[in-house]
C-alpha cells in the first residue's frame, strides 16, 4: 500500500487579506535568464565556452537585459567565459551580467576580478534560511543565520566601494518556501539595512522556491505578504526564482506577479536542477496569448528550440507548451472539426482577433506552420479528414460526405496508425476520382432544345462511355445536363437512381482552373446511397464524372438488370 502517511502537509499562510486574487497581469516583468548558471549546472554535459558564448548572444537577441553567468569564483570555465565577454566587449551597454557567489573573502576577490571592466554587474549572494536546513545542515539558530547574511553583505559592500562600475546587490534567502515568513522578512530587512539601497539605486530581494513545496496560491500569499511588509519597499526590486518540483513553476511565477513581484528568474524551456526552473518562454507566450507585450523577441520559436537542443543536449518534449512538435496538432476528431470551423469563420468574418477553438495563438505568429495542425489517426473524426482535404488539397467536401470518407481513412489508420495527408489524398483519388470501372465516362455532347420544345426537358445529352472496356453510348433528355445524364443511366442500367444533393466549387483560379463536383446518389431500389466526385476544367463534365463515380461506387452495372 502506498505509504502516504510518511508525509505531512507543508503549512499554508493565514492571510485572509490577500489581494492578488483580484488582479490581472498587465505587463511583462524584468526577465533574468539563469540558463548559463542554474540551467548549465543541471546539464549532464555542461556547455563549453564556445557554446556559452553562442547561448549568451542568443539571449541578448531574445531581449534579455539581465543574464546570470554562473560561479566565476568557483569554476574556471565560467571565469574564462566571463572574461571573454568582457575583454571582447560582447556585453551591450544595456545588458547587466549577474554573478553568484558565496560570501567568503577569497571567493569575493575572485568574483570581483572576474567582472573587472564591466560597467555594471549584479552580485548575487545567498544563504539557506529554511527551518530544516538550519537544523540538519548548519545547526544554527536564527541570529547566526542572519549574521551570515549581514556579514556577507558587508564584504560585498567593501569590494563594491573599490569597483569602478556600478554594483547591484541581489540577496536570496535560499529555500524561502521552507522558511517561516517572519524570519524571511527579518533576514531580508537586515540585509537591505546593511546595504542601504535607495529608490534611485535599488537592490534585488530574490525569493526562490528552491524546492516547490505547496500549491501556487500559497507561494503567491507568501510573496504578497513579503511585498507588503518589506522595509524601504520602493528601494527594492522584488524578484522570484521558482522551481518546478510540483510541476507548477509557471503558475507560481504568474501568481507571484499578481502578488507584487517585479522580476522573474528562469530558463528557456524550464531547464534546471531536478524538475527544472520556471520556463520563461512559457510565461512569455502566455502573456502574448493575452495581448500583453512580453518584451522578448519570441516570434521564432523554432530558432530557440534549435539553439537550446544543440547547446543543452536536451530535447524539447513534443507536448511542451508552444514549442513542442505536437502542440499545434489535433488528433481528436471533434477538435479537428472545431479548428476547421474556427479558421473558416475567422476568414469569413475578417476578424481582427485570433479566435480559433483549441488554438490559443496563431502558430504562424511564433514561426510555426499550419501544415501540422491536423494529424489523422484512428481517433480522428470526420471533421479532421475534411479539414485536411480542404487545407492541403482544396477539396471542400459536402458535410454529408465527411463521415463516408472518414470511414475509409479510419479503416486505414486502424491498420497502420497515423495517415499522412498524401495518403489521404491518394485514398480519395482511388475511392472517388478513379472510380471508372465498370462504366467509364468518355465523352459528352450537350444540345439545347429550348427553341424546339416547350417541355421542361429542354436539354439533350449524348454520352459515350465504356462498359468493361466495350464502348457504348446513349442519348437522353432532361431539364439540364445532370438530370439528362441521370435519366439516361437509369435506362442503360435499368435502375431507379435519384440525385439527393449536388455541390460544386472551383479548385483553383486562373486560366488553368479546375472545378470539383460532388453528387449524392441514391439507388432507390435498395436504399443505398453514396457520393461521387468528378474534376474537370469544365463544370458540366466534372458533374457527369461525379455521377459515374457514384454509380460505380454503388456497384451498378449495365448487365445487372436486364430489360
Amino acid at each position: 500500500m502506498l505509504n502516504y502517511k510518511r508525509y505531512r502537509r507543508n503549512p499554508v499562510v493565514d492571510y485572509p487579506e490577500r489581494e492578488w486574487v483580484n488582479k490581472e497581469i498587465e505587463k511583462a516583468p524584468i526577465w533574468c535568464s539563469v540558463d548559463l548558471r542554474d540551467g548549465n549546472q543541471a546539464l549532464i554535459d555542461p556547455m563549453v565556452v564556445s557554446e556559452k558564448i553562442e547561448f549568451f548572444n542568443y539571449l541578448i537577441k531574445l531581449g534579455f537585459k539581465e543574464i546570470e553567468i554562473g560561479f566565476p569564483a568557483a569554476s574556471q570555465i565560467e571565469y574564462d567565459f566571463l572574461r571573454q565577454l568582457v575583454d571582447r566587449r560582447m556585453i551591450p551597454d544595456d545588458v547587466v551580467v549577474q554573478v553568484l557567489t558565496q560570501c567568503r573573502e577569497e571567493l569575493l576577490d575572485r568574483t570581483f576580478e572576474s567582472i573587472e571592466g564591466c560597467k555594471q554587474a549584479i552580485v548575487h549572494i545567498y544563504n539557506s534560511t529554511s527551518t530544516l536546513q538550519r537544523d540538519v545542515v548548519f545547526n544554527m539558530n536564527r541570529e547566526e543565520i542572519i549574521n551570515i547574511a549581514v556579514e556577507g553583505t558587508k564584504m560585498v559592500k567593501r569590494h563594491a566601494a573599490d569597483f569602478p562600475g556600478k554594483i547591484i546587490l541581489e540577496y536570496s534567502p535560499e529555500s524561502f518556501t521552507g522558511t517561516e515568513l517572519d524570519f524571511a522578512l527579518e533576514i531580508c530587512n537586515a540585509v537591505q539595512r546593511e546595504w542601504g539601497p535607495t529608490k534611485e539605486n535599488p537592490m534585488i530581494i530574490n525569493l526562490p522556491s528552491t524546492v516547490e513545496m505547496t500549491t501556487p496560491n500559497v507561494f503567491a500569499d507568501r510573496i504578497e505578504w513579503m511585498n507588503k511588509h518589506l522595509e524601504n519597499r520602493e528601494a527594492i526590486i522584488l524578484s522570484v526564482h521558482p522551481h518546478n518540483d510540483r510541476g507548477t513553476g509557471v503558475a507560481s511565477a504568474e501568481l507571484s506577479l499578481l502578488a507584487g513581484a517585479d522580476r522573474v528568474e528562469g530558463t528557456l524551456f524550464g531547464n534546471g536542477e531536478r524538475t527544472g526552473n520556471v520556463d520563461i518562454l512559457n510565461i512569455a507566450y502566455n502573456m502574448f496569448s493575452q495581448g500583453i507585450d512580453p518584451e522578448l523577441a519570441i516570434e521564432r520559436v523554432n530558432e530557440s528550440i534549435e539553439i537550446y537542443e544543440r547547446c543543452c543536449k536536451i530535447p524539447v518534449h513534443p507536448r511542451h507548451p508552444y514549442a513542442g512538435k505536437l502542440v499545434f496538432t489535433a488528433f481528436s476528431g471533434s477538435h479537428q472539426d472545431a479548428i476547421n470551423k474556427g479558421v473558416k469563420a475567422m476568414k469569413e468574418r475578417n476578424n481582427e482577433y485570433w479566435e480559433v477553438p483549441y488554438l490559443p495563438i496563431d502558430p504562424a505568429d511564433i514561426g510555426r506552420e499550419y501544415e501540422p495542425i491536423v494529424r489523422i489517426n484512428s481517433q480522428s473524426g470526420k471533421g479532421g479528414v475534411a479539414f485536411v482535404m480542404d487545407t492541403y488539397f482544396g477539396f471542400k467536401l459536402p458535410k454529408g460526405m465527411h463521415r463516408e470518407f472518414a470511414n475509409v481513412i479510419q479503416a486505414i489508420s486502424e491498420k497502420q496508425g497515423e495517415v499522412s495527408p498524401d495518403q489521404i489524398m491518394e485514398s480519395f483519388r482511388q475511392e472517388y476520382l478513379m472510380k471508372k470501372e465498370p462504366i467509364h465516362f468518355r465523352r459528352l455532347r450537350v444540345d439545347d432544345l429550348s427553341e424546339e420544345t416547350e417541355s421542361e426537358f429542354d436539354t439533350k445529352v449524348t454520352v459515350v462511355y465504356t462498359d468493361a472496356g466495350v464502348e457504348k453510348s446513349f442519348e437522353a433528355v432532361g431539364n439540364g445536363p445532370i438530370d439528362a445524364v441521370k435519366r439516361g443511366l437509369q435506362e442503360e442500367l435499368n435502375v431507379s437512381i435519384k440525385i439527393l444533393d449536388y455541390e460544386e466549387h472551383a479548385l483553383q483560379s486562373g486560366s488553368n482552373s479546375q472545378a470539383a463536383a460532388y453528387i449524392h446518389l441514391l439507388d432507390a431500389d435498395d436504399g443505398r446511397v453514396t457520393y461521387g466526385v468528378g474534376v474537370s476544367s469544365n463544370i458540366t463534365r466534372a458533374s457527369v464524372r461525379a455521377i459515374f463515380s457514384a454509380v460505380n461506387r454503388l456497384g451498378l452495372r449495365v448487365h445487372d438488370k436486364n430489360f
